[in-house]
């Protein structure tokens, strides 16, 4: 699971924006990607332990 959630994440940060068609002039949905990812990990971690 936890490479399937990378690969999506990548492809998301990466072409995101082409397939969806959303405009990112300021980096914020990227910056919103890399927070959800990175509050996922966080919080697997927790539930893990």
């Amino acid at each position: 699971m936890a490479g399937l959630a990378m690969v999506l994440f990548i492809a998301l940060f990466a072409f995101g924006g082409e397939y969806f068609g959303w405009s990112d002039h300021g980096g914020r949905v990227q910056l919103a990607l890399i927070c959800c990812f990175v509050f996922g990990i966080i919080c697997g971690m927790k539930l893990k332990s």
